[in-house]
C-alpha cells in the first residue's frame, strides 16, 4: 500500500467540496440587462479577432504494442512474478474478463514457460498520461518497523488510531459510475456536510478520538512515515510484534513535507528523502510540530490478525487494496482509473539514485493517495530498514506497459 497510502485512497474532501461549489447554475440575464449592454468596441489590433483555440484531444491511455516494444522484456525472469499473479488471480477470477485466463494460469505446469504464458494470453498496452506523455514517475514505500506499545506509557506518547465514529465516507459511485474509485470524506455539522479535521486538529486531540488509540509509539516522525508507507509493523515491550494496516484517511490532501522544507531552504532538494527528513527532524525537533502540520492528511489504522505475519518471514507483505498480501519487488500501488487493479505491469525504470536499468514484470495490487495519473507507480520494496532505505531514496522517472488478456474491455 502506499505512500499515502495510501492513503491517500481517495479525492481530497476540500477539493471535490470546492469543485461541487464551483458547479452552481449561473442566473440567466434578464432581457432588460441584455439591452442596456453597451456596444462592444471594435478590435484596436486586427478588424476580425481570432477565434477561440479548440481544446487538444486527449491522448489514449492504452496503445498496443508489440512485445518487441518493452524494453528488457527478454532479460526479465516473469516467474519471480508468477506467486504474485497467481495472488491477483485470487481476486480477478471473479471478473468475466479475467475467469478463463486466470483458470490457465492455476492449471500451468510447474515445468511450462511462464514468459510463454502470458506472451500468448496477454497483450501489452503502452501506457500514456493524457498529454500523450509516456514518461512518468516511480517512488518506493515498504513496511517499517516502529516501537510501541499497547498503552500510553514512558516513551510511548504517540497514538496510532483507528478510524473516528464520526467520520463519514460516501461512495460517490452511488451518484455517478464514472466516479467508482473517488470517496468523499467528511462529517456532519449540524445537517451539513463539512471536511473532516485537519492533521494538526486530530494531532491536539478530538472529542471523537477519546478511546481510539490502538497503540502508542515512541517517535511522532515514525509514526508521520508510518501513514505515508499505509502499513507496518510495531514492536511491542514484550518482544510481542502487532501488523498495522490502512483503516481509512480524513479526506484532507496529502502535501509533501519533503518539498515544503526544500521551499523553505531548510534542506537541499537532493537531500529531500525520507532519511533527509529524519535528519533534518532530530536536529530541529522543536520546529517538528509545524512541519508535520503541514501535511493535512492524517491516516488511520487498524491492527491486522496476527496470522498475516506468517511464521515471522519478512517475504509476506502487507495486504493491499486489492485484498492479496503484497510481494517484495514485485507489487506496485498505481491509479486504478487507468491501471486495473490486479493486473501485471511491464515497470521500464532504474535502481534508487542511479541510472541503471531495473526492468521488470510487477502486479498492480495497491493504491495510494499521492498516486495520480497514468504513468505513475509505488514500488513496494519490502520490510525493514534495507527496503526503507531504497524506497526513501526512489524517485526515478520510468515507463509503463499493462498487461490485459486477449478480448479484454479497455475502458474509455
Amino acid at each position: 500500500m502506499a505512500c499515502i497510502i495510501n492513503q491517500w485512497r481517495s479525492l481530497g474532501t476540500a477539493a471535490l467540496f470546492a469543485l461541487l461549489a464551483g458547479c452552481a447554475t449561473e442566473r440567466p440575464m434578464a432581457p432588460a440587462a441584455v439591452k442596456a449592454r453597451p456596444a462592444a468596441a471594435s478590435c484596436p489590433v486586427c478588424p476580425v479577432c481570432p477565434g477561440l483555440t479548440p481544446a487538444q484531444p486527449k491522448a489514449k491511455t492504452l496503445e498496443a504494442v508489440s512485445w518487441s516494444d518493452l524494453p528488457g522484456w527478454t532479460d526479465d525472469d516473469p516467474r519471480a512474478a508468477w506467486p504474485a499473479f497467481l495472488r491477483s488471480c485470487t481476486r480477478l477470477q471473479a471478473q468475466a474478463a479475467w475467469r478463463e485466463t486466470c483458470a490457465l494460469a492455476e492449471r500451468l505446469p510447474p515445468a511450462a514457460s511462464v514468459r510463454e504464458f502470458f506472451e500468448s494470453q496477454f497483450l501489452p498496452y503502452r501506457v500514456a498520461d493524457a498529454d500523450g506523455s509516456v514518461q512518468g514517475l516511480v517512488t518506493g514505500y515498504y513496511e517499517p518497523l516502529l516501537r510501541g506499545s499497547r498503552r500510553e506509557q514512558g516513551p510511548y506518547r504517540y497514538p496510532l488510531y483507528a478510524a473516528p465514529d464520526d467520520l463519514l465516507t460516501v461512495d460517490l459511485a452511488a451518484i455517478d459510475p464514472e466516479l467508482k474509485h473517488l470517496r468523499l470524506r467528511g462529517r456532519l455539522e449540524g445537517r451539513r456536510v463539512v471536511p473532516y479535521y485537519p492533521r494538526a486538529e486530530i494531532e491536539r486531540g478530538l472529542p471523537a478520538l477519546a478511546g481510539k488509540a490502538l497503540l502508542w509509539v515512541d517517535d511522532p516522525l515514525d509514526l508521520f512515515f508510518l501513514q505515508i508507507q499505509g502499513s507496518g509493523r510495531v514492536r511491542l515491550p514484550s518482544g510481542e510484534v502487532v501488523r498495522v494496516g490502512y483503516a481509512d484517511q480524513n479526506g484532507q490532501p496529502y502535501k509533501s513535507i519533503g518539498r515544503y522544507l526544500v521551499e523553505q531552504g531548510e534542506l537541499k532538494l537532493e537531500d529531500a528523502s525520507m532519511q533527509g527528513i529524519k535528519a533534518w527532524g532530530a536536529a530541529h525537533p522543536a520546529k517538528l510540530d509545524a512541519l508535520l502540520d503541514q501535511n493535512p492528511s492524517y491516516v488511520f489504522f487498524r491492527e491486522l490478525p496476527s496470522a498475516t505475519l506468517g511464521n515471522g518471514s519478512d517475504a509476506d507483505g502487507p495486504i493491499g487494496a486489492l485484498g492479496v498480501a503484497l510481494t517484495p519487488e514485485r507489487s506496485i500501488a498505481v491509479d486504478p482509473r487507468f491501471i486495473p487493479l490486479g493486473a501485471p505491469v511491464f515497470l521500464a525504470t532504474t535502481w534508487p539514485g542511479t541510472t541503471q536499468a531495473l526492468a521488470r514484470l510487477v502486479l498492480a495490487q495497491d493504491r495510494g493517495g499521492a498516486i495520480h495519473g497514468a504513468v505513475r507507480a509505488d514500488y513496494f520494496w519490502g520490510f525493514g530498514d534495507a527496503a526503507g532505505a531504497q524506497a526513501g531514496r526512489m524517485r526515478q522517472s520510468a515507463r509503463m506497459w499493462v498487461l490485459l488478456p486477449r478480448g479484454y474491455p479497455l475502458p474509455q
